[in-house]
């Protein structure tokens, strides 16, 4: 009886926290107006009581979908009883209704979690925040009760069995991959909510820099890996063989991450020198907008995508409506109150502050640059003014050259000073640099493979623009240590995170440079005796065999491959499978990893004479790619461990402090 009764309960789990979360909005913004204690301590346990409601009616959706009640609408479209339960617990997500469940639960605990770590805030400030984190939670609880209901039943006519997950989502990526972006994007919601109370309060300060930017750099940490993750994910997935497609909701992922990565270092400067206040604030804006203007995108039915969820206009309008809400009363909020926080700071333009400033402009344009390629199309159809197709050579033409220009000043930053750099000290300190970067990116695309290609030598003297003068600088900074590790033991959690993400940046364009023009593809007709050469590797179809899967058939090839006339041979098993539920074919790809090469081999269609077409490929330095992208997520990370994050950065709240004065306690406080 308890389990028939787990949608209902689910069900009005929401409804509860729904209601929670439209008390977290009111009570505690209308306390901070008023400078009511009282209404301002609803904040917390709100958030708090909010994050348990969502989290059981999540629970709820998981546990229908391991029961298999396919009397819940959600459960009967997306599972199936063959469907091993570890694709039944990402089925939960791997839909609509789902998916913007999990949302919700993200965007509550990312509240939960602000409400926890922000002891030391004055009380006005976590009010105001936890305030806006509850208005954007509320429009999310509407948008999932009024038109996305995963809780929706199918009585009395229940079908027997579920018509399953589609094929392509039953992965380890929909595992992976989902969640970790979905965590960036609701993450930078906890920023938002920093820059709309900053201007709701009119405090913007270096203590303010400080609180945020934690939480910038690790919700930039998750949204990294997701599209990381998202790349390694269609790489293998589709059978194409590529990483990057331009695909509108690839586009959708990149845009809060480029804004992002501008806020983080508009972050530091404002913090160092207090310097871009109303740009910062403007950032932390834009970035969250466009991560709901991605949710839009999937959810709207506006696109056609393998990646889109929904095909509903009731749905594209809602979220419509809570985008154009969301950012519209922001940018007025910022237009009536940034003259009260913004003041002028001066820097030589040949100083650490331009050069952040310089690439803060260069990633808003390449912001720019891809929403406008991405949106343009839609627009044009939307007002009947005709369908155009905006394609990769829009984007590599414009996003390219930005790219390498960018990287230009990105090798000046580490070593250039706050406020005014001595052109001489560049010179010094960076002539060598960038005659090694020339030399060694001119000689190594030789080293790579036999035919010298520009786009290479670019790219890899780009990379190492990049790496050498943060070498140069760690030098320096360790120099004049009694020892060498004595000096590196003394630099920063923080300064090792912005090591860590420039290399990893290194680290990826030259992954994309040499996959790019070293890729080697061969389209050929194989059946069993028959063989093929690439780059050195002959690869031979030994035998052709059927195995059954758990909900699947599988025509499976044995291939062998052996490099060169006596190096070791290995085998490879690339599948055609048969979904049976669905009656969907899919290609599961057979891959060879390594440090510096791909081996990639794909079953195409059956050629009916005991012959298959395949598809085989060498794709150097390809895990270059993905390795980039950990080490620019492991580095944000790293600086919000540092630990000036954990300190106080301001004095407590001063009603709080007279409170504990009068109790004989004595409160510490950290230096700013």
């Amino acid at each position: 009886m308890l389990t028939q009764m787990i949608p209902e309960i689910g069900h009005y789990a929401l409804v509860i926290a729904l209601l929670m979360a439209a008390v977290q909005a009111v009570m505690p913004l209308a306390g901070a107006a008023t400078r009511r204690p009282l209404w301002m301590a609803y904040a917390r346990p709100m958030a708090a009581g909010q994050f348990l409601f969502v989290a059981i009616a999540y629970a709820c959706l998981t546990a229908s979908y391991m029961l298999d009640d396919f009397s819940v609408v959600n459960v009967a479209n997306n599972s199936n009883s063959m469907l091993p339960w570890y694709y039944k617990f990402s089925a939960v997500w791997g839909n609509h209704e789902g998916s913007v469940l999990l949302w919700s639960l993200m965007l509550a605990g990312w509240g939960y979690f602000a409400a926890r770590y922000s002891r030391e805030l004055p009380r006005d400030v976590v009010a105001r925040v936890l305030g806006v984190l509850g208005l954007v939670c509320v429009g999310f609880l509407l948008f999932i009760l009024v038109t996305s209901n995963p809780f929706e039943r199918l009585l009395p006519n229940m079908p027997a069995d579920g018509a399953d997950l589609n094929p392509l989502l039953q992965d380890i990526g929909l595992i992976l991959h989902p969640p970790m972006l979905y965590m960036g994007y609701v993450g930078f919601s906890v920023v938002f909510a920093f820059a709309i109370a900053a201007l709701l309060g009119g405090r913007l300060d270096a203590a303010w820099a400080r609180w945020a930017r934690p939480w910038t750099n690790l919700a930039w940490a998750f949204l990294t890996v997701g599209i990381a993750l998202g790349s390694w994910w269609a790489y293998y997935e589709l059978g194409w063989g590529g990483w990057w497609f331009w695909d509108p909701v690839e586009n959708a992922s990149l845009l809060p991450w480029l804004t992002g990565t501008a806020l983080m270092h508009s972050l530091a400067v404002t913090e160092k020198r207090g310097a871009f206040k109303s740009w910062t604030l403007l950032l932390a804006i834009s970035t969250f907008s466009l991560s709901l203007l991605g949710t839009f995108l999937v959810r709207s039915g506006v696109l056609t995508s393998v990646h889109a969820f929904a095909n509903d206009p009731s749905r594209g309008f809602f979220i419509l409506m809570l985008l154009g809400i969301t950012v519209g009363l922001s940018l007025l909020v910022f237009a009536l109150r940034a003259p009260r926080v913004s003041n002028r700071v001066g820097f030589n333009w040949l100083s650490r502050d331009a050069l952040l400033l310089i690439n803060n402009l260069m990633l808003v344009i390449m912001t720019v640059t891809v929403l406008m390629g991405t949106v343009y199309p839609l627009l044009l159809d939307a007002l009947d003014l005709g369908k155009i197709s905006v394609g990769p050579p829009y984007f590599n033409a414009l996003f390219v050259p930005l790219t390498l220009l960018m990287c230009v000043f990105m090798g000046l930053g580490p070593v250039a000073r706050w406020k005014q750099t001595d052109p001489r000290l560049l010179v010094r300190r960076l002539w060598l640099a960038a005659v090694v970067a020339m030399v060694l990116g001119m000689a190594l695309p030789l080293v790579f493979a036999e035919r010298w290609s520009a786009p290479v030598a670019i790219g890899l003297i780009a990379a190492l623009w990049i790496v050498l003068p943060m070498v140069r600088d760690l030098i320096d900074k360790t120099r004049h240590a009694s020892s060498p590790g004595a000096g590196l033991k003394k630099l920063s959690l923080a300064y090792w995170g912005m090591q860590l993400g420039h290399l990893g940046v290194a680290v990826t364009i030259i992954g994309v440079a040499v996959v790019s023009n070293y890729n080697i593809e061969r389209n050929v007709r194989m059946g069993p005796g028959d063989s093929v050469q690439v780059a050195g590797y002959t690869f031979t179809m030994i035998e052709l065999a059927q195995r059954r899967g758990p909900n699947f058939l599988a025509d499976r090839a044995v291939i062998e491959v052996q490099r060169g006339d006596s190096g070791r041979s290995f085998t490879m098993n690339p599948e055609k499978r048969l979904y049976l539920a669905t009656g969907m074919p899919m290609t599961q790809v057979a891959l060879r990893p390594g440090f510096f090469r791909d081996l990639y081999v794909a079953m195409g269609e059956d050629l009916d004479d005991g012959t298959w077409a395949m598809r085989v490929q060498y794709k150097p330095f390809v895990r270059w790619l993905w390795l980039g992208g950990l080490l620019m997520a492991f580095g944000g990370v790293l600086a919000v461990a540092d630990k000036r994050y954990r300190r106080l950065a301001t004095a407590r709240d001063p009603e709080e402090a007279a409170l504990k004065a009068a109790s004989g306690g004595r409160g510490k406080e950290a230096a700013a």
